[in-house]
């Protein structure tokens, strides 16, 4: 099963370091706009075919799945040419930077009937997956309130055109905050609810950071913070009715040694450590080979499924719309 790799940024570096990590599939080739790079980038990963195209890698018969990773502004063009050349794939988060463009790729893959997964890595991971468990067993009861946050200073290496904090970096709670509201309540509970949120500008003119705040009409409470020019810190915790579920170390960056605590209120935390065999990335390579080995067109929750990435970018395409700077 072989791969084909649109761009050759760090992210391109490390999902071909969890490709070769599986060793299940391969990479047949890559493209990208300066050849200089993009011959480095192949020589490192022992890459056979390089193109300046990304038209040409896209039409190459012997690439099997095509793996987006260009900026946020650009995914939506190429998951359409992918989607219509019949190629499964696998896009970076944000699935794209505004509605009607996600609509427009959601609309290819299900005309072209390919396989198709957004690249919130870490859903694939076993942290999530228990995350999800403790939720679905009731263990802290029912949900009340949600906060998540993650911040981190990557404002000086993103595209502009990427729109700012929201869609590179506050993707990660909202995805997460739409797992769990989801799972827990039902994908209907999307269909209302009220948002407002405050931020500031950073000097790209884009969304630097942002404060939201979420009221769904089921009464759950939720705040989501993000900004682009701190330094890292990630954090999410659930409130629910028996109790609270806090996630210890960064759910969005998930390696070998994980750890959540459960605290029923007014007693000590129960910490849970979670191990796994790799980070997100690698659990992403191995639940999408699965997922195509079984015929299948999208990969199993907790991962997000189409509807799933639609609600994602309709939720940040309203926290930018709320955002007052």
């Amino acid at each position: 099963m072989n791969w084909g790799i649109l761009g050759t940024s760090f992210i391109s570096g490390v999902m071909a370091d969890a490709i070769h990590e599986e060793g299940n599939t391969r990479i047949h080739a890559v493209a990208g706009r300066t050849m200089s790079v993009v011959s480095d980038f192949a020589a490192k990963y022992d890459i056979g075919q390089v193109y300046d195209s990304y038209d040409a890698l896209i039409a190459d018969d012997n690439v099997d799945i095509i793996y987006i990773a260009l900026p946020n502004h650009l995914h939506h063009e190429f998951i359409i040419k992918a989607a219509e050349a019949g190629k499964a794939i696998l896009c970076e988060k944000s699935l794209s930077v505004d509605m009607d463009k996600t609509k427009l790729a959601l609309a290819a893959v299900e005309r072209n009937q390919v396989f198709f997964a957004e690249g919130l890595m870490y859903l694939n991971h076993p942290f999530t997956s228990v995350i999800s468990q403790v939720l679905r067993d009731g263990k802290i009861g029912d949900i009340r309130s949600i906060y998540g946050q993650y911040c981190a200073s990557i404002a000086q290496f993103v595209n502009p055109d990427s729109k700012g904090a929201l869609y590179n970096l506050g993707c990660y709670p909202a995805s997460l905050l739409q797992l769990v509201i989801a799972q827990n309540c039902g994908a209907s509970a999307f269909e209302q609810y009220q948002i407002s949120a405050f931020g500031r500008l950073g000097v790209d003119g884009n969304i630097c950071e942002s404060a939201a705040s979420i009221r769904f009409e089921n009464g759950i409470t939720c705040q989501l913070h993000t900004a682009e020019n701190y330094g890292l810190h990630a954090a999410f915790t659930v409130l629910g009715s028996k109790a609270s579920l806090q996630l210890v170390t960064n759910p969005w960056l998930p390696e070998e040694k994980n750890q959540l605590v459960i605290t029923e209120y007014e007693k000590p935390g129960t910490p849970v450590t979670v191990t796994a065999d790799g980070n997100g990335f690698l659990y992403q390579v191995r639940a999408v080979r699965e997922a195509l080995e079984n015929g299948e067109k999208i990969l199993k929750r907790p991962a997000a499924t189409p509807e799933d990435s639609r609600q994602i970018m309709a939720l940040l395409t309203d926290w930018e719309a709320a955002t007052k700077v």
